[in-house]
């Protein structure tokens, strides 16, 4: 694979980057076959790999942190804090408390002494920037973290933060890790065009929509809302709601899309993603060795604009088709009460 450059770090990163959310608990319980993927797609030319403290509870660090053994300094390492890691409501979020914590909880898994990339997972509302700025910048002078970033952030939170970075002194983020696909395509309004402005890398998730985008759910077949990542979110599968009936209607244009192509709708969408100049790296998030084998397989694709002219016309610029697509919801739109007076004062 041709490397590219992560942001303006210099890191030089795959344009593939295996994404190790399916490792453990949520997808290959078995830690040896899951590293038996970790070791083929290092050798498949994949040389940055994403994880996160939430992903099975620190299991999918663990078995990264194993896979790594004998091979870390050849690996750009990411991994995420912010999700809640137990009961207690201070192990969660961007405070500097939790991040010095988990930072070293997070070393500890993947058995290395320094994480390459070190990420907030979410916007966290109740901590001020600045205090998880100030403590990310310590991070990166201790040597623990060698460079940060933020997952999901809107456009208005990446400019606050480089904002605050400059003005306080504080080391920056120099990534963002948004969702994008064909299906998901809300970011090329403002994030994409943000963090080129910033010189930021960007590593999306989620390059096939989870599963959408790989031809697993067409019309008139049945689908699983028992197993698997739909038994988990339902609400994200279900034929019946209106989103994703809309979203089999899209396949079946886009496996059409495909096939004049030359190619799968798999290999497509991924083309679709990495061939955007903002983005850096696609996140891939294979359970399984064929699922991996097959992703890598079209890693040279290259798309003409003939066809992506046709992506446009079929899921339009901007534009996510399912409203949960876009990962993350701001809380004055989640919470209702951050939208209405008390009814006493609503009066004129």
């Amino acid at each position: 694979m041709r490397m590219r450059t992560l942001g303006q770090t210099g890191i030089k990163v795959s344009p593939y980057c295996l994404g190790a959310m399916m490792f453990g608990a949520w997808g290959e319980p078995d830690h040896e076959e899951s590293q038996r993927v970790i070791h083929a797609a290092l050798d498949g030319g994949i040389n940055f790999i994403d994880t996160a403290d939430v992903y099975s509870q620190g299991e999918s660090e663990e078995i990264v942190g194993k896979a790594l053994k004998g091979r870390r300094d050849q690996v750009v390492l990411a991994t995420k804090f912010h999700g809640p890691m137990g009961e207690d409501p201070n192990s969660r979020g961007g405070s500097r408390r939790w991040i010095f914590q988990e930072v070293e909880h997070s070393l500890r898994r993947l058995q290395t002494d320094w994480i390459d990339l070190y990420q907030v997972h979410r916007p966290d509302p109740a901590t001020e920037v600045d205090e998880t700025l100030g403590a990310l910048s310590d991070l990166i002078h201790q040597g623990k973290v060698r460079a940060i970033g933020s997952s999901t952030f809107p456009a208005e939170a990446i400019v606050e933060a480089q904002w605050v970075a400059e003005r306080r002194g504080r080391e920056r983020f120099v990534c963002e890790q948004p969702p994008y696909s064909i299906f998901a395509r809300g970011i090329e309004r403002a994030v994409l065009p943000t963090c080129e402005r910033y010189g930021m890398g960007v590593i999306p998730w989620s390059p096939l929509g989870g599963g959408w985008l790989t031809g697993k759910y067409r019309k008139g077949q049945e689908i699983d809302l028992s197993s698997g990542r739909a038994g988990r979110m339902p609400q994200r599968f279900d034929p019946a709601l209106p989103g994703n009936a809309k979203k089999l209607d899209l396949v079946e244009d886009l496996v059409e899309v495909a096939e004049g192509a030359g190619t799968s709708l798999t290999h497509l969408a991924m083309a679709f993603v990495v061939s955007h100049p903002a983005v850096t790296a696609a996140i891939i998030g294979p359970r399984t060795m064929d699922q991996l084998t097959d992703i890598l397989a079209g890693a040279e694709l290259v798309l003409d604009d003939a066809t992506l002219d046709r992506i446009d016309e079929i899921v339009p610029p901007g534009t996510n088709v399912h409203v949960d697509d876009a990962g993350w919801q701001p809380p004055a739109l989640a919470q209702a009460w951050r939208r209405r007076r008390p009814p006493e004062t609503r009066g004129a």
